[in-house]
């Protein structure tokens, strides 16, 4: 119960500013878009689709992490859905994630083939490029983005987890290899960096989800820490370092960790946050493992 407490507080400072003027309904209301201006049928644009954590929504979701500011800058079409409401306890919305993470009153619920219907109703209204769909989730949208990454890899090239985890058990590598990205702070009280459970469900450490998804693609299971950075404002310095899995990985796949020292569940994300995250994903395509053997015949 403490834990889910601490779900709900995280997410009392959002406030739902952001509108947006175009919507799309794939089966459970209406979901907010964010089109660059410059959008052009001709020229397929990359898809993000955001995914809030437990108790909060695509729309104060956004307002925390600032991803529509980028749509105009990098030309991607975003996507800000709901999860489904509970109808007990704190009436809070969320996905059904994992074992773990956050189907607390075992709802029966597809949400990854939910959030392929998202994508494929924003295909059926703007051009969309095939091999640039991606997926940012917080906390139980974390979760969500490994759970749909793996269950639809011929779809998803890459996602963004912040403070989310991979399922409760290893399991076969998907059909398609995945770019993954995990960002975790290692005083997070909420998903523990070095996991943990939640009603006495576990979830993996940061380190090991990104293992797991290093030999999914085939990657060397040796990380090279390659670079500093500073994604969390109240932090001094270069607090985040990067352990980079891509030695010998499949095509269109790799693995990556961005370990914020002393970083919190909700960290005070810094201006250059919602870029890095953002240009990671877009330099990082689909290609599906069938082209990748024709391509390796020649």
């Amino acid at each position: 119960m403490r834990f889910l407490v601490a779900l709900i507080a995280s997410v009392l400072s959002f406030t739902s500013l952001a509108q947006s003027s175009f919507s799309i309904d794939a089966g459970r209301g209406d979901v907010p878009l964010f089109v660059p201006s410059e959008y052009a049928i001709n020229s397929p644009a990359p898809l993000i689709v955001l995914l809030h954590g437990y108790g909060s929504s695509g729309i104060q979701q956004n307002d925390y992490m600032r991803i529509s500011e980028l749509v105009e800058r990098y030309g991607f079409v975003l996507a800000t859905p709901d999860g489904t409401q509970e109808t007990a306890g704190r009436n809070a919305r969320f996905w059904n994630a994992s074992d773990a993470c956050c189907n607390f009153y075992a709802t029966d619920l597809d949400d990854s083939a939910y959030v392929v219907a998202i994508i494929n109703a924003v295909k059926a209204q703007y051009s969309i490029d095939d091999r640039r769909v991606y997926l940012i989730g917080h906390s139980n949208g974390g979760f969500m983005s490994y759970k749909t990454a793996h269950q639809y890899s011929d779809v998803i090239a890459g996602i963004a987890s912040l403070a989310g985890a991979e399922a409760t058990s290893a399991q076969p590598a998907p059909a398609n290899p995945v770019h993954i990205l995990q960002i975790h702070g290692t005083a997070d009280g909420t998903i523990a960096y070095n996991g943990g459970d939640i009603q006495g469900r576990i979830y993996p450490s940061a380190e090991e989800t990104v293992a797991r998804w290093a030999a999914y693609n085939g990657c060397s299971v040796e990380g090279v820490v390659t670079a500093t950075l500073d994604l969390d404002q109240s932090l001094a310095g270069l607090e985040t370092t990067v352990t980079r899995f891509s030695n010998n990985c499949q095509p269109g796949g790799s693995a990556e960790l961005w370990t914020i020292a002393e970083g919190a569940h909700i960290p005070q994300i810094s201006e250059v946050f919602p870029e890095k995250v953002v240009e990671w994903l877009l330099a990082r395509p689909k290609i599906l493992r069938t082209e990748a053997m024709a391509v390796s015949q020649y």
